[in-house]
């Protein structure tokens, strides 16, 4: 047999007692729901601008993994700009769309304005990142732009792990800035490494600017598609010796140009960092804005 206890029974009939009681107070139409305000749509995550990440690069910005810290604590990347995709694309821009491509220019313009200067004068590597496709389809419609320093950019560098921002760190020189180097030559007397070099000491190249090609522009396979990489970094050397890019120029220094990798040249990279050359000689100073006297025609 069923056993109920005292207290049981006691609150059924508090119970009993409540439901047949008198009617609802003035203002009370007895319907729970009704008067409950309706819930606002949710808004999709969208990552914040001007902070730093312990973690490295990813393509992809889940929320699960997105934990800023302090830019005076160790990290890796900075976010430097957070963009929008116009018109609302239905889908994720694919890789080498239209898209993605404007997406970077954006990057590539707020990059340059974060850091003080061309971000490509410095040891660093700018990304850009997508939310997943499950915030996507949630409404997300963003882009994220990430640099990254890295201990070289003419080779395959490594990942520094900084402890200051970026925020204006190209305004004026310091250790991030690229300078002077040492060419290395393989067998066929062609350039095979580029090592950074104290310019005070002697040294055979010298950074000089960028250029960032056109649409247009593809990126150079064959000897005759780095002509035009060619030309227009010659005008940056001009530029920086303080020489005309006549043709005599190419009788008095080497050039050296350096686009990315072609995946990041599909994705929208289209900068060539530019490198004067000295083929027949070493110098233990700057050449920036040298002049003539210190490029004089070569004979040989």
């Amino acid at each position: 047999m069923r056993r109920w206890s005292l207290r049981s029974l006691a609150l059924a009939g508090a119970v009993v007692l409540l439901l047949a009681g008198c009617g609802a107070p003035g203002g009370v139409d007895g319907d729970l729901v009704d008067d409950w305000p309706a819930f606002g749509q949710p808004e999709a995550f969208t990552p914040p601008a001007g902070v730093c990440l312990a973690a490295d690069f990813a393509e992809t910005v889940y929320l699960s993994a997105f934990n800023p810290v302090d830019c005076t604590a160790p990290h890796r990347v900075e976010t430097v700009h957070v963009g929008t995709f116009p018109g609302d694309p239905p889908a994720l821009p694919p890789a080498g769309s239209a898209e993605l491509r404007a997406a970077y220019a954006e990057c590539d313009a707020k990059a340059n304005g974060y850091v003080g200067g061309d971000w490509r004068a410095g040891r660093l590597w700018l990304g850009v990142a997508l939310p997943p496709a499950t915030a996507w389809a949630g409404g997300a419609r963003w882009f994220r732009c990430d640099l990254t320093e890295l201990t070289s950019v003419e080779s395959n560098g490594e990942v520094v792990s900084r402890t200051a921002s970026l925020r204006d760190a190209l305004k004026a020189d310091g250790p991030l800035r690229l300078g002077c180097y040492t060419a290395k030559l393989d067998r066929q007397r062609t350039i095979e490494e580029l090592v950074a070099a104290t310019c005070t000491r002697p040294h055979n190249a010298e950074f000089v600017g960028a250029w960032r090609a056109p649409e247009n522009v593809a990126y150079p396979v064959r000897d005759r598609d780095w002509v035009r990489f060619y030309d227009e970094c010659r005008k940056q050397i001009g530029r920086y010796v303080g020489l005309a890019d006549d043709p005599n120029l190419r009788f008095r220094v080497g050039v050296v140009a350096v686009p990315g990798k072609a995946a990041q040249w599909r994705a929208g990279d289209r900068g060539v960092r530019c490198y004067l050359w000295l083929s027949d000689r070493t110098v233990n100073r700057t050449l920036r804005n040298a002049g003539a006297a210190a490029l004089p025609i070569r004979t040989g």
